[in-house]
């Protein structure tokens, strides 16, 4: 008896493209983004300068939300309202102290204190609760800041910042941005030390499955809350380095927008606390400088950006991938 064995056609399998990048790529792409970021106030003009410091002042305030929305699972919507806080602090010390660090601390406190206490509140809630939670909350702190005894609508003025003892007050925009550089990259290395640890591996099991960490033991709500309390610190420490850069703070530094804006950094940042702080830059750039440029239409761009977010493809992106060597993919 005779076997005939029939060819089994071939069919095309979509290939998947894969992008192998050196190990030394990362390290030196960083070292000259660093440069890059230092020699910025010698390469452009006063305007850009002050830009690229409102830019990173945002960064900070996208790490804060970034901390919620990539590692807990929660996207806030009123991260504007601990800035606030913070730039207030950071106002009102400025009458005892012009030092620079110590407004960061004070703001950082006050911005950490107020988000422990509304976040006993915030934290219980999830999903779109949480957004709408977090968005009452940024309200009320609108509102509180327009009933401001010292300013109110109008707002508070605060002096120059004095990066050290014994140094002039920093009035030049180049040296304002290298000061609010030196403090961003500060607490980007905390944050980049706190989601190594294992409480931020347990702030992605809440993500992900909130009742199995339950089931192992772990108190979710204090974690939650830890969580909060660390992102209001965070955006408090922003809040000083808007004061920094322009001297001013009003209740629109707690209006939605801001608060916005952080939430969409953290978005494109896809998880990412380095792409959270690119998609900030972008952001601010596209409201600011890109819509100057166009006859004042950055919020036409920003809303182009939500909408970008929002229906972006991202399955068409899937087979793009970035192979570091010793690492799956």
């Amino acid at each position: 008896m005779t076997t005939t064995l029939t060819p089994t056609p071939v069919t095309d399998t979509p290939t998947r493209r894969v992008w192998v990048v050196p190990p030394w790529s990362t390290p030196a792409a960083g070292a000259l983004a660093l440069v890059a970021a230092v020699a910025l106030p010698w390469l452009v003009n006063a305007y850009v300068v002050s830009l690229a410091a409102t830019a990173l002042v945002m960064a900070v305030l996208a790490m804060s939300a970034q901390l919620l929305v990539g590692w807990a699972g929660l996207a806030p919507l009123g991260q504007a309202a601990y800035l606030a806080v913070g730039a207030y602090t950071a106002a009102s010390t400025a009458t005892l102290t012009s030092l620079g660090p110590i407004q960061l601390l004070a703001a950082s406190a006050a911005g950490a204190v107020a988000a422990a206490v509304t976040g006993c509140l915030a934290v219980r809630a999830r999903g779109t609760t949480f957004l709408m939670v977090t968005f009452g909350l940024g309200e009320l702190v609108h509102a509180a800041a327009n009933q401001w005894a010292s300013g109110g609508s109008e707002g508070v003025h605060a002096p120059p910042v004095v990066a050290l003892p014994g140094l002039s007050p920093m009035v030049r925009p180049g040296w304002v941005y290298l000061y609010v550089l030196v403090c961003a990259l500060l607490v980007g290395t905390a944050v980049a030390i706190l989601i190594r640890t294992r409480f931020a591996l347990l702030l992605r099991g809440i993500a992900a499955h909130e009742p199995r960490v339950q089931a192992a033991g772990q108190r979710t709500g204090r974690l939650l809350l830890a969580a909060y309390t660390i992102a209001g610190g965070i955006a408090g420490a922003a809040g000083a380095l808007a004061i920094a850069v322009t001297r001013y703070v009003s209740p629109a530094d707690a209006a939605m927008g801001v608060s916005a804006l952080a939430l969409a950094a953290a978005l494109i940042g896809s998880g990412s606390m380095i792409g959270a702080c690119a998609g900030a830059v972008l952001l601010v750039a596209a409201r600011d400088w890109v819509g100057g440029l166009l006859g004042g239409h950055g919020p036409t761009l920003l809303g182009l950006a939500f909408l970008l977010l929002a229906y972006l493809p991202r399955h068409r992106l899937a087979g793009l991938t970035i192979r570091f060597p010793g690492r799956r993919t």
